[in-house]
C-alpha cells in the first residue's frame, strides 16, 4: 500500500475519532467540528459537499455521526476511508461506556459530573446555534426565495403546529424538485 494512502487512512481515523471522543450532544455536534478539520483545514472536501452529506446522513438510517463520519470517509478515500471512519468514529462511545459501566453507580450519584455533563449541554447548544447560523447564511448566499423562505416557514410548521418532520422534509424535497424541473424546463426552452 502506498504511503500516501497511509497517511490518509491515518487522518481519516484520527480526525474522526477525536471529534467522535470530544463531541457530545447528538450527531449535529460533530458537522461543525468535519467543516473545521476536513473542509477549513486538510482542504479535503468542500463546504457544499459537507452539507450535503448532513443532509443523506440525516436522511438516512442510523446515527447521525457515524454516518456522516462514513459519507466523508467514503468521499475522500473510498470504501477503506468509510470504514476507517466508521472504526474511528464508534471506537470512543465504546471505549467511554465500558469505562462508565464499570463505576456506573458513582458517576450517577457525583454532583461534579452532574455539573460538567450540564456544562457540556450549554456548550453544545452554542455549536449547534453556531452551525445553524452558518447553514442559514449559505441559504442566503444562494439568493433563491424558495429556499430563503422555505427555512422558517420549516421552522414554524413543526415548532408551533407540530407537523411530523418526515412531512415537512418531503414536502421541501418535492418543492425543490419542482423548483428545479422548472428552471431546467425554462432554460431548455431559452436555449431554443
Amino acid at each position: 500500500m502506498h504511503l500516501n494512502k497511509l497517511k490518509v487512512y491515518f487522518l481519516l481515523f484520527r480526525f474522526s475519532f477525536s471529534i467522535s471522543a470530544f463531541t457530545f450532544g447528538g450527531g449535529y455536534v460533530v458537522i461543525p467540528m468535519m467543516r473545521k478539520y476536513f473542509v477549513d483545514d486538510l482542504k479535503m472536501i468542500s463546504e457544499q459537499e459537507l452539507l450535503d452529506m448532513a443532509a443523506i446522513a440525516q436522511s438516512t438510517p442510523g446515527a447521525i455521526a457515524v454516518n456522516i463520519a462514513v459519507l466523508v470517509g467514503y468521499r475522500i478515500s473510498g470504501l477503506k476511508g468509510a470504514i476507517v471512519t466508521c472504526i474511528g468514529t464508534i471506537a470512543p462511545p465504546i471505549i467511554i461506556l465500558s469505562i462508565i459501566s464499570f463505576f456506573y453507580q458513582s458517576f450517577r450519584d457525583n454532583n461534579i459530573i452532574s455539573s460538567i455533563l450540564k456544562g457540556m449541554e450549554a456548550g453544545v447548544a452554542a455549536t449547534i446555534v453556531d452551525l445553524l447560523i452558518d447553514m442559514w447564511q449559505g441559504v442566503l448566499k444562494e439568493k433563491n426565495l424558495l429556499l430563503t423562505l422555505m427555512a422558517p416557514f420549516a421552522f414554524l410548521a413543526n415548532f408551533i403546529f407540530n407537523v411530523n418532520v418526515l412531512y415537512i422534509i418531503i414536502f421541501c424535497s418535492v418543492l425543490c424538485l419542482a423548483q428545479t424541473l422548472i428552471k431546467n424546463k425554462l432554460g431548455g426552452v431559452e436555449s431554443e
